[in-house]
């Protein structure tokens, strides 16, 4: 597998914790540079040492994805150190879970500008490096909640279903330029998004499912790294993956 990763120049969003954090991990351990960006710039300096100290190689770069400027700086900042990119993997998401008639809309707010326009800037702040290049791979995380609505995601699952949409018409779009694209959609895996839930009845009965089924960050790791270590004539588009024990 990590001959078509050894090398490569990978960023990745939302990496100070949970899945980018696994991801950054897994991917330094098989050859790739990463280039890790989140708000809490203390974690990703911390996750940047560990990696180097082990033999990797990773840079931290604070970046929010709801601010277009941070998230261009982050990806200016690997192509000036590193002469290219070779695959962004846009990870950065929430999911404060709530029903639609508990009227949560600062949260709603939230979900669309860090799982939509978070997606969208990480896109807009690669593809010009992309098409110049003439390769590259973008890979966005969705979820099993982007193909399945269930009581209290009507508005996260609405997101997920958008970041499908963006992808799908991205992969379209970009075929002149040889650019691969990516969705994954985790199931239910552990890590700490269920914090994010401020309503305390959908956070007690979605950590009491996760705590029962859910799987290690590793698992959407190993999926990233499959769909980058593939040969560059070949493009996965997307992956659904889920605890086996998961029915939704």
């Amino acid at each position: 597998m990590e001959n078509n990763i050894k090398d490569k120049i990978v960023i990745i969003t939302g990496a100070s914790s949970g899945m980018g954090e696994a991801a950054a991990k897994h991917l330094a351990t098989l050859g790739a540079t990463v280039i890790l960006g989140a708000r809490r710039a203390e974690k990703i300096e911390q996750l940047a040492k560990q990696i180097n100290e082990t033999g990797g190689k990773a840079l931290a770069v604070k970046a929010d994805v709801t601010n277009l400027d941070q998230i261009k700086n982050l990806v200016d900042t690997a192509v000036q150190r590193f002469g290219k990119v070779d695959v962004i993997l846009n990870n950065a998401g929430i999911m404060p879970l709530s029903p639609i008639d508990r009227i949560n809309v600062d949260e709603w707010n939230m979900m669309i500008d860090v799982n939509i326009k978070g997606v969208l800037n990480g896109i807009a702040a690669v593809l010009p490096y992309m098409k110049e290049q003439k390769f590259g791979q973008i890979i966005n995380t969705s979820s099993v909640a982007g193909h399945k609505v269930f009581n209290g995601s009507a508005v996260y699952s609405a997101t997920k279903y958008a970041v499908r949409a963006l992808t799908e018409g991205l992969r379209m779009e970009v075929k002149p330029y040889n650019i691969r694209t990516t969705i994954v959609c985790p199931g239910a895996v552990k890590t700490e998004l269920l914090e994010h839930i401020s309503e305390a009845d959908i956070q007690q009965a979605n950590k009491d499912y996760v705590g029962e089924v859910g799987i290690s960050p590793d698992s959407f790791a190993r999926v990233v790294a499959f769909a980058i270590s593939q040969p560059e004539d070949v493009d996965i588009n997307e992956v659904i993956f889920r605890p086996t024990a998961q029915e939704m």
